[in-house]
């Protein structure tokens, strides 16, 4: 049985990054993207700036009435100019919006894109020890963010600090004492802002992070509806999916909390203090041959604070989403950052493919394996010949699943070496070696795609044909050849129960072929390794969840199969090691064994055991009978 890896993940796995440094690692994602955000930024900045211009106007507007020979065209005049203004500003909003979205947008599947292919070049490792709901909030709903904060948030921001400035520096022509009173507004907020975005960054992160969890919840139910369903554990799931949604509702509602806490603090300082420059100003309305302040000019202030007020409230929220995208980017670089521990070597050997398959003291041990214990794989040494098929045989747990995963580096072997056509499979590159190779799973996985899409996975066809190392670059075959490999691999896995279904090989199968029975999943898993043509095959128990009559069929045919590929098989029953040339016993991590199925049956008391436990006791007579 495959091995799950212990690994602990942490939910702040990632080490702390400063909000410039985590925007620093936007940059590759925003190459030829630059221009047009700068253009929605100064489009952004250009709209509040005309929003601010027009209290100017009407300060010149409320004056030029209130002088003795004040004419109507003056009120038209200005009229117009507001008018003007305004069908000004909304032309910058949409200018905004045109130059931003799109490159926000081709951000984001540049993100999206960019983290699939380093979930495809990550272990298997890496990914038995993060749920799929984590990896899958990474990918959605933190790069969905990413992308509304980089169109809207981070321009809003940039054009709220401006036109406060702006703001700021009109009121003071205004009214210097004004200013300075509604300034005064800032200071209690320059003091909550840090403490603010403290807690604001906490409850962002592990709001995400067990958004991931609960996600991963959901798709763990939804695969196994049925195991729930028949043991009548709906509720108990209902129950831990409760208390996962729960603690992300109280993390939700306390970063509500925080940022409304914030919010109030600027909206209610800004107001208050208005009121006291509302006393200010008609004082020094009244005093004007002293102050110097106009009607006009307390108009205009008092315009241009509410125009302020929205970028004043609006620095809050963009403060509180530039921060949440910041553990959006925190969460993706926890990902990007890991480091890729299976890659191919710089210079890729090329060798003709013969089937030769050689393991040499090879040993693998598990990371949370403990200091001291043995390795699983503790010193294998083996070699199957070209086109001979090689069963191996072990107790339960005895690492014939993680033995054959070493051979296609799905995982990486810690001592010894692998190799394939008499090279290491660590000089190979990952295409070339993996193209070589064919693999059944005692756990069939298929994708939600046609019958014919799943059985063809692993042709040549689908092969990288651009790729210079790929020595099967022009081996892509024809349409109708495919069809016959198709068909071919279909009948020799007995799987032409296909024909049966309602579009026959175009039907979908369904998530993860969940709409097939275990026995049909099983099948046309090996029919898609044996479709790929592979010099080297693996299988890993590949008939055990067939019926005696089924595994009869498909044992019959695979034997045609077999004397062509060399094949190493995993295998428990003896129904599955008749299919083998030699049959090699894996016992405490090291081959103790190897011969035909006869001569262990006679020499080998952990075989025998191995074997019995998989049917019936065997006798002293069939022991002989195998002589």
């Amino acid at each position: 049985m495959q091995r799950v890896v212990g690994v602990e993940r942490t939910e702040t796995s990632g080490r702390s990054r400063t909000l410039w440094q985590a925007l620093a690692r936007l940059g590759p994602y925003l190459e030829g993207l630059k221009l047009r955000w700068t253009l929605g930024l100064i489009a952004a900045i250009g709209a509040g700036i005309v929003a601010l211009s027009i209290p100017q106007v009407l300060q010149v507007l409320v004056n030029s009435l209130l002088d003795d020979d004040a004419q109507l065209s003056a009120v038209w005049g200005a009229a117009a100019v507001i008018l003007a203004l305004g069908v000004l500003e909304a032309g910058l909003v949409y200018l905004r919006r045109f130059f931003v979205i799109p490159p926000a947008s081709d951000a984001e599947t540049s993100m999206r894109t960019r983290l699939f292919d380093k979930l495809q070049d990550l272990s298997a490792s890496f990914h038995a020890a993060w749920g799929a709901g984590q990896l899958q909030s990474r990918a959605i709903a933190d790069l969905n963010l990413l992308r509304r904060w980089f169109a809207f948030g981070s321009l809003m921001l940039i054009t709220s600090v401006v036109s406060l400035l702006v703001g700021f520096t009109l009121m003071a022509t205004l009214s210097p004492l004004l200013a300075v009173v509604f300034l005064c507004a800032a200071l209690p907020i320059m003091i909550i802002g840090p403490r603010f975005r403290k807690k604001f960054v906490y409850y962002s992160r592990a709001s995400q992070d067990q958004a991931g969890d609960v996600a991963t919840k959901v798709e763990e139910s939804v695969h196994g509806i049925r195991v729930l369903k028949a043991f009548g554990r709906g509720d108990y799931a209902q129950e831990g999916f409760t208390e996962e949604a729960d603690e992300l509702r109280d993390l939700e509602v306390s970063k509500a909390r925080t940022l409304a806490k914030f919010l109030m603090a600027m909206v209610i300082l800004p107001e208050g203090i208005l009121g006291l420059c509302l006393l200010i100003g008609l004082w020094q309305v009244a005093n004007q041959e002293t102050t110097g302040v106009t009607i006009g000019a307390l108009a205009a202030f008092f315009a241009t604070a509410a125009v302020l007020k929205g970028p004043i409230e609006g620095v809050g929220m963009m403060l509180g989403m530039t921060f949440t995208a910041k553990t959006a980017i925190d969460r993706h670089a926890d990902v990007m950052d890991t480091a890729t521990e299976i890659t191919s070597p710089e210079a890729p050997v090329v060798a003709p493919e013969r089937g030769v398959l050689q393991l040499e003291d090879v040993h693998f041990r598990y990371p949370d394996t403990k200091p001291g214990d043995r390795d699983l794989i503790d010193g294998v040494t083996l070699e199957v010949r070209p086109g001979e098929t090689m069963a191996l045989v072990s107790a339960t747990g005895g690492g014939t699943s993680t033995l054959l995963n070493l051979i296609p580096r799905l995982y990486e072997a810690t001592g010894g070496a692998i190799r394939i056509d008499g090279v290491d499979v660590k000089d190979f590159s990952l295409a070339d070696l993996r193209s070589r190779i064919g693999v059944a799973f005692e756990d069939p996985i298929l994708f939600s795609t046609s019958v014919k899409s799943n059985v063809l996975l692993g042709t040549s066809h689908l092969r990288d044909v651009d790729d210079p190392q790929d020595p099967h670059r022009d081996a892509a075959p024809a349409p109708d050849e495919l069809d016959e490999v198709l068909r071919r691999s279909l009948t020799t896995a007995d799987a032409e129960f296909v024909d049966t279904l309602p579009r026959g090989v175009d039907t979908p199968v369904g998530e993860e072929g969940l709409s097939l029975s275990g026995g049909q999943r099983q099948r046309l898993a090996l029919a898609r390794a044996i479709a790929s043509a592979p010099s080297v095959l693996l299988l890993d128990d590949p008939l055990s969840a067939l019926d005696v009559r089924t595994e009869e069929a498909v044992t019959h045919r695979l034997r045609e199969v077999l004397n062509r590929t060399t094949t190493l098989i995993v295998a428990h029953r003896p129904s599955t090691v008749a299919m083998a040339d030699r049959v090699a016993m894996l016992e405490h991590g090291r081959i103790s064994d190897v011969g035909t199925h006869s001569e262990l049956l006679q020499r080998s008391p952990a075989y025998r055991e191995v074997m019995s436990a998989s049917v019936r006791p065997i006798s002293a007579e069939e022991v002989l009978s195998h002589e």
